[in-house]
């Protein structure tokens, strides 16, 4: 198979012509391709007024594949593998079943794995399925009622349910495309497979996961939402089984050699409770922040220029660093274009923000993250669980400034940086469902952080002018982008205990939706090789 890069298309050109463009670059006829696949599309922006789409193709031939790749340099033809994900063999000869504890995506594509190998997996979530917890979701927003076990953070499909479905990731696995390949047979639209920055939408992620659920249980797997894991039962520094209580408060043993903790970033009494039990952990860094939120129009301008109205284009995004010479980085993370920022708290008295959108990103404003890393250097006391402790802070701390009622405190970025409280919106309507309370958020903030966000606001206006809009809304506090704990496992990816499995996000390996699938995979050929 050949890739060919660097395919260009007008904006509005016919896709059709990609085969044709694809043909004529390496010599041949487009009826010679025995097949052809688009494996990249990206925009081209650099030149406002002639804004191009970027493709890449995978093409097989009949004939002379390595010949025409010899011709031209590998970062324009290339030969390659047609990629295929195979399951590793089964060597577990234990009769128990294993026990996936959460349903988001490391849980979901581990569940997935075991159940195509026969294991028949049996999966608790201390949520409620995706419509019940869409309901519990609304009723919080609507009426600040949180259900602190169904809510934006706990329940099937895991936090990523209400978020951008983004699928973007930094990790260098082969396995990405497995995760991507999943997700699109159970129901995601075709172009992940090939978009540079692919996303669902929450409106769509529902569906999805239910299809995978469906299809698990298909297998002989097997799900119990609103169960919440309580107990590991251990003995000489093994997995001999664990306990769950249900929503009626009921409490279950369940025996078993193998659970794998897909618990996600904010189960805190969950690692609370297996730092008791002796498992090794340790602080890790993570960040913390605000959500930034512009019109989507100026985001668009910025990005398309004359071309930003153009729906072939679709909402502009934007991905944004500050790394000063001698200082502290700031850094945009899940931006959601034409979405809105959601209040996503899990735990009565602490204010959580996050950002969302749907499929069609044709909401009013564009909403992003402006994070800076926290060390534990920087966290009181020295345990592992010291960094939950400081996130804790920082959110109670936002629940009393926005007034105690989920209300998130805000500010404008103009008065932000001017170091002037908020006491009014300006041009930008805030979209967070609870409503907002314009103040300080330098109030509760550390001074380090504050200074490195304006810093950073300041930086990322000269490299997208207009960014800094004294309008712009700060929404606070974005304190969940990743776990500050990480549970330590071996090469055989079990920890101390043996037979117990940390897994994804909330365990510290992995920092969204594709990351935590590929480790969710990972734990699963784990599991499958362990010969017990």
């Amino acid at each position: 198979m050949l890739r060919i890069n660097e395919l260009v298309l007008d904006i509005g050109e016919p896709i059709q012509r990609l085969k044709e463009l694809a043909a004529d670059f390496i010599g041949v006829s487009p009826d010679d391709f025995l097949s052809f696949e688009i494996s990249r599309e990206s925009i081209d922006s650099r030149k406002k007024n002639n804004i191009k789409m970027i493709y890449s193709a995978d093409v097989e031939l009949p004939f002379g594949e390595e010949k025409i790749a010899a011709k031209y340099s590998a970062n324009k033809v290339s030969l390659r593998e047609k990629y295929k994900y195979e399951i590793p063999p089964v060597k577990r000869t234990s009769h128990l079943r294993p026990v996936i504890v959460g349903f988001g995506p490391a849980g979901m594509l581990c569940g997935l794995i075991l159940a195509k190998c026969g294991l028949k997996p049996l999966i608790l979530e201390r949520g409620g399925d995706v419509d019940k917890r869409k309901k519990d979701v609304s009723v919080f927003w609507n009426e600040r009622k949180l259900n602190t076990e169904s809510n934006v953070q706990f329940g099937e499909g895991g936090a990523g349910t209400f978020s951008d479905g983004k699928l973007t990731t930094g990790i260098k696995d082969s396995r990405c495309r497995e995760v991507l390949n999943q997700l699109y047979i159970h129901g995601a639209p075709e172009e992940i497979m090939y978009s540079a920055r692919p996303h669902i939408g929450t409106d769509k992620l529902g569906a999805v996961v239910k299809s995978i659920r469906e299809d698990i249980i298909s297998m002989g797997g097997e799900l119990l939402f609103n169960c919440r894991l309580t107990d590991i039962i251990t003995a000489n520094e093994f997995v001999h089984g664990l306990t769950y209580i249900d929503e009626k408060g009921c409490s279950h043993d369940i025996e078993t050699d193998c659970i794998i903790l897909c618990i996600g970033h904010s189960a805190r009494d969950t690692v609370k409770m297996l730092f008791r039990k002796g498992v090794k952990m340790e602080r890790k860094a993570f960040s913390v922040g605000t959500r930034i939120e512009h019109p989507q129009e100026l985001i668009n301008k910025i990005q398309y220029g004359n071309m930003w109205n153009d729906k072939r284009l679709g909402a502009a995004d934007y991905k944004l660093s500050n790394h000063p010479l001698h200082g502290r980085g700031g850094y945009t993370f899940c931006m959601c274009p034409g979405g809105t920022v959601v209040a996503a708290s899990s735990e009565e008295g602490g204010m959580v923000t996050n950002g969302m959108s749907e499929y069609a990103r044709d909401g009013e404003n564009a909403n992003s993250a402006i994070l800076v890393g926290i060390e534990p250097s920087y966290f009181e006391g020295d345990t592992p669980l010291s960094g939950m402790e400081f996130q804790r802070k920082i959110e109670r701390a936002g629940f009393a400034l926005g007034g105690n009622d989920y209300t998130a405190p805000a500010q404008l970025v103009g008065d932000f940086l001017n170091g002037t409280p908020s006491k009014r919106k300006g041009s930008v309507n805030p979209s967070c469902p609870t409503g907002v309370n314009f103040t300080d958020i330098r109030k509760v903030l550390p001074k380090y952080v504050t200074d490195t966000i304006s810093d950073a606001v300041i930086a990322f206006d000269k490299k997208m002018r207009g960014f800094a809009l004294p309008d712009a809304v700060l929404t606070f506090p974005e304190s969940r982008s990743s776990s500050p704990v990480r549970i330590l496992r071996d090469e055989f990816f079990q920890t101390n205990i043996r037979g117990l499995y940390p897994c994804g996000e909330g365990a510290g390996y992995a920092g969204g939706i594709v990351s935590a699938a590929v480790d969710g995979i990972k734990c699963a050929e784990a599991v499958l090789g362990d010969e017990n």
